[in-house]
């Protein structure tokens, strides 16, 4: 694999473990388990910031 790919897999990971982890923040909450859900918010958040630190991927000319 190139460097490449592998950034692109890892982006994809990283987005989806965005997704699932504010999913299960938001249905933690929901059933009133504070502590799993406020835990999901917060890797939440962790992985927002660590996606936003990610340098952006040069964008490749159109033709």
């Amino acid at each position: 694999m190139n460097r490449e790919t592998l950034d692109k897999l890892g982006r994809f990971m990283l987005r989806g473990l965005r997704i699932g982890a504010s999913t299960v923040s938001i249905v933690e909450l929901l059933r009133n388990d504070w502590t799993g859900g406020i835990s999901a918010g917060v890797a939440w958040l962790v992985f927002v910031q660590v996606e936003r630190r990610l340098p952006l991927r040069p964008q490749a000319p159109e033709d």
